[in-house]
């Protein structure tokens, strides 16, 4: 088949994932998708519109997001069980993955929806590889709870897991995120990981105690993926 044929299916449900920073990043399956289906539910519509509009897109945007995704949701898959193809993109990476999307597969697949996947950039995947941390074994956790009671609690689920942590945060709870993350699993070997892909991609790796340090004379800039070693056996 070549990129010009048809790839897309009518009723089908589609998730493109899409750049975490560098539009380079993007594929030229997802680019196909995207221009064939139907109808774009778009976590952030201005961040997906700038998007199309850069490979020269045009196509009808849904806003899909974490405070209308069970309201769109029912409307979405009325739209597939018409015969209408979707596809779902999320600001940045793949959706599903701390972004919209679970939702919707699932009612999809109680609806009886074909669902399928553009893979590509996840950051947690990245930032894993680059850690230099184990990669045979990982949970990942995704955004820990803003408040620090709850959060340590939240951290303590995994204290004794021998698997690597990955966890995603802002910039301005950074600092106190590892400050919790040492008090509850100790100064273990861990890494910082930002603006992946793009311009000024940083990562710092080091034990907790030595991130924390580094925050002192650096101000966190983008959302931040923070890869934790588990617990030694």
């Amino acid at each position: 088949m070549t990129m010009q044929e048809k790839l897309v299916s009518p009723g089908t449900l589609y998730l493109v994932a899409t750049p975490i920073g560098n539009l380079g990043d993007m594929s030229l399956r997802a680019l196909e998708t995207l221009r064939q289906v139907d109808v774009v539910a778009s976590e952030d519509t201005r961040k997906t519109g700038f998007l199309l509009k850069h490979f020269a897109i045009k196509k009808p945007q849904i806003a899909f997001h974490e405070h209308n995704e069970n309201k769109v949701g029912g409307h979405l898959i009325n739209l597939l069980l018409g015969g209408q193809s979707v596809a779902v993109v999320s600001n940045a990476g793949t959706p599903g993955i701390s972004d919209p999307g679970y939702t919707l597969v699932h009612r999809a697949i109680e609806a009886d929806v074909p669902v399928t996947m553009i893979p590509g950039a996840a950051a947690l995947v990245m930032a894993l590889v680059l850690s230099g941390l184990p990669a045979h074994a990982f949970t990942f956790r995704g955004f820990p709870p803003r408040k620090s009671g709850k959060r340590q609690r939240w951290l303590a689920v995994d204290q004794h897991s021998p698997h690597t942590l990955i966890f995603y945060e802002t910039p301005h709870r950074l600092k106190e995120f590892l400050a919790d993350a040492l008090a509850i699993y100790g100064d273990r070997p861990a890494a910082l990981c930002n603006e992946l892909t793009k311009l000024y991609e940083g990562i710092v790796r080091g034990r907790v105690s030595e991130l924390i340090t580094h925050l002192e004379t650096q101000t966190p800039q983008g959302e931040y993926v923070v890869v934790i070693a588990g617990k030694l056996t």
